[in-house]
């Protein structure tokens, strides 16, 4: 329990600021000026601000436990684990504000990618919480359209560059609140992809990381996500059974409003003959790099191309039937379905021990679907949301499929939000029997020409 909490930074002292804020000296103590790397960029975060971030009391980020979460990664046989976690309790300083995220690198740097969106987006998200963001400025980057998908009549349905937002219409009863935290996600995750693309010591021309990130605050809970990373919420239908509820999509390639954008910018949608089923984006005219997925950090080759890192954002309030919620990086449900981690989290002996079920039940799955590939990194963020830290779920598991063709019909006293796509919380039968490959195709990078 807690074994990787922070420590040393609750004690007597000097308070350090949240956001990763400098060190303020104690009395009769002077702070030596912090040597710059010669050729290094301009930045708000580096080596010295580093220690002293992993020092914060309630942040999380290794395999470990509180009373509310279970975290847990385990390295693939791919290479470095480039799948990255934390959990921020107390975050923004603010009492019953959890912040949770998980980041699946991909590329040749996609473990140095992933860490650094890890430690770099909640101090964004942070500093953008403590100013107030008007509804007219998020409403700049946002566009009415209604796409393809259905929605409930509960439901108000936004988008963002074209790109879709689910909003329930309880929030406009916490308007103010809940805006900000949706333009802060907003505009943490553009400045986030700046902010790599301007280091010069990470090289995220053809790497970068996937994102789902989600911030509670007291009954609220707002999801940010950007790749094929993803969030499943436990909760609990009339009968008492405990189910799942899809709160992201997976923005894959040939989801069709991803579709439409990527061929609109000339970028190239098709599988490769040896996995099918598998979409991925491709250069116009090189047969590189084959990203399976249409949003992401980084791997700016294809950010000209139909790549881009705007949050796919989804509100929901919750209500007493929502028990906990699990985020995790595809190498979990590329083998597990919604319905057995649900039942998995059900089923624990204890909450500390969920993050590793799940890991586990996983990587017995690779081995026995996909014998001829490699098992994937794994990586996982479970938040229980009562206040019982002994408790699991008293609710009967339903293995009942609780996602239609595009969203969720919620109960008449539930309020529920979000989309997913067909389908997106079963296996992928094509892939039995192939070999399944990287994210990212092993395939020569493509390199610009000189003029």
């Amino acid at each position: 329990m807690g074994s990787c909490l922070s420590s040393g930074g609750g004690g007597g002292g000097s308070r350090r600021a949240l956001h990763g804020g400098p060190h303020v000296p104690g009395p009769g103590r002077r702070r030596r000026p912090a040597k710059r790397r010669s050729g290094s960029c301009s930045s708000s975060f580096d080596n010295t601000e580093e220690p002293l971030l992993h020092r914060i009391p309630g942040r999380m980020f290794l395999n470990g436990s509180t009373d509310i979460a279970s975290l847990f990664s385990q390295q693939g046989k791919k290479g470095p684990n480039q799948d990255a976690m934390i959990v921020w309790e107390n975050f923004g300083s603010m009492a019953d504000t959890v912040f949770c995220g998980v980041f699946d690198g991909h590329g040749p740097y996609g473990h140095i990618v992933a860490k650094r969106v890890r430690d770099l987006l909640p101090l964004k998200l942070g500093s953008h919480l403590e100013s107030y963001v008007s509804p007219e400025e998020v409403l700049k980057e946002i566009s009415l359209n209604t796409g393809d998908r259905k929605t409930s009549e509960d439901l108000v349905h936004i988008s963002a560059n074209g790109e879709s937002r689910v909003y329930n219409k309880d929030y406009l009863k916490d308007q103010d609140m809940v805006q900000t935290l949706i333009g802060s996600i907003v505009k943490a995750y553009r400045f986030m992809d700046k902010e790599l693309k301007m280091q010069v010591d990470v090289d995220c021309f053809s790497s970068g990381t996937t994102a789902v990130t989600m911030v509670k605050q007291g009954r609220h809970l707002v999801i940010g996500n950007i790749g094929d990373s993803r969030a499943v919420l436990g909760t609990r239908n009339k009968e008492n059974k405990l189910v799942p509820f899809q709160l992201t999509e997976d923005l894959k390639p040939d989801v069709p409003s991803e579709a439409e954008r990527i061929k609109r910018c000339k970028g190239r949608i098709f599988a490769l003959r040896d996995e099918p089923g598998v979409a991925r984006l491709w250069l116009p005219n090189h047969n590189s790099p084959g990203l399976a997925m249409a949003r992401a950090f980084g791997d700016f080759c294809l950010k000209d191309f139909g790549l881009i890192s705007v949050p796919d954002v989804a509100y929901r309030r919750l209500t007493e039937k929502d028990e906990f919620v699990v985020l995790a990086s595809d190498g979990i449900w590329d083998v597990l379905t919604n319905e057995e981690v649900v039942e998995i989290v059900t089923k624990a002996a204890t909450r500390s021990s969920t993050g590793r079920a799940l890991v586990e039940a996983a990587v017995r799955n690779w081995r026995w679907k996909f014998p001829t590939s490699k098992v994937d990194d794994c990586a996982v963020v479970c938040l229980f949301l009562d206040s019982q830290p002994n408790r699991l779920s008293t609710a009967s598991f339903s293995k009942e499929k609780h996602i239609s063709n595009a969203v969720t019909e919620p109960e008449p006293d539930t309020a529920s939000t979000s989309t997913s796509t067909p389908d997106s919380g079963t296996g992928s039968p094509e892939l039995n029997g192939v070999k399944r490959i990287d994210t990212l195709v092993n395939l020569p990078v493509y390199v610009p020409t000189k003029e």
